[in-house]
């Protein structure tokens, strides 16, 4: 049964010098508010407003700071609504499971997601080395004929949510979670297996290039290297990710050249995400063995 609001006799306790921004994501039926320290707020006034514009949104949490941490995880806290943080998301037919606090979930990546599936070509085997709860794995298997989606994470929560989805999904066959960390999963069992990588992860990309490199079949492939890049009015973001990738390729020996490239947000003042496509053409014998 779906709680009520807080009526204006019940209101929540005081949060402290806190108060909402505008900024707020939707996901399933929760909605996350972004809390900023400033002078006290009503923050149930806020996520009453935002349920009675969203009726679909049956909780409202409150993220306070970033995403931080190896688990990418947010820090929340409930207003309103139903006193949870699972979530089942639905994207282009694909349903996910989320668990909002335990695992790292976007729904702002959405466009990229159903992008890259649009790339992947008949037969393809694909390693995403930062899977999550396989938003962008079961993407790619419910709008394509990859052979094989090879999904990676540290987390087994984010894990286990995975192999539900791909349950959920019927697609358990074609996405495969694996559990571990991707520098150690690639070198163990998924050398020169991919035609395709996947990196999601924006802080971790480069130290990881040299293991997307290793995934790769010896004929190369694609990587979809995601970063975060700092750049003022005169500068470009891609330009900058485009010359620290192509000094780390080149270092590794590798042929190569970048296809297609994209600022998918800002992340804040002058701070932005990008993605870079990179064909693959050859890669070193070193990194074939």
């Amino acid at each position: 049964m779906i709680s009520k609001l807080p009526s204006r006799e019940a209101k929540l306790k005081p949060q402290g010098d806190l108060k909402a921004s505008s900024s707020y994501d939707i996901m399933g039926d929760v909605a996350v508010i972004r809390i900023l320290k400033s002078p006290a707020d009503k923050l149930e006034l806020t996520a009453e407003r935002l349920m009675q514009r969203h009726r679909n949104v049956k909780t409202v949490l409150g993220q306070v700071g970033g995403v931080s941490g190896d688990l990418r995880l947010r820090r929340l806290r409930w207003i309103a609504g139903e006193r949870k943080f699972e979530t089942v998301h639905k994207e282009f037919g694909c349903a996910f499971k989320v668990d909002l606090k335990k695992c790292y979930f976007s729904p702002r990546l959405s466009y990229e997601r159903m992008r890259i599936a649009g790339l992947v070509k008949p037969n393809e085997t694909v390693v995403n080395m930062f899977a999550g709860v396989g938003s962008f794995s079961l993407l790619i298997a419910c709008h394509s004929q990859a052979r094989k989606i090879y999904s990676i994470d540290v987390n087994p929560v984010a894990v286990n949510l995975m192999r539900q989805n791909a349950r959920l999904n019927r697609v358990e066959g074609q996405v495969v979670p694996v559990l571990g960390d991707a520098k150690d999963v690639v070198q163990e069992h998924m050398k020169n297996i991919a035609d395709r990588v996947l990196m999601p992860l924006p802080r971790k990309a480069l130290a990881y290039l040299h293991y997307a490199l290793m995934a790769l079949k010896p004929s190369g492939g694609w990587i979809h290297y995601h970063d975060f890049k700092h750049a003022y009015k005169d500068e470009s973001p891609l330009e900058k990710a485009k010359e620290e990738v192509e000094k780390k390729l080149r270092k590794l020996g590798t042929r190569f050249k970048f296809s297609g490239q994209r600022v998918i947000r800002s992340m804040g003042p002058n701070w932005h995400q990008v993605i870079l496509d990179v064909r693959v053409i050859s890669k070193t014998q070193s990194l074939q063995s």
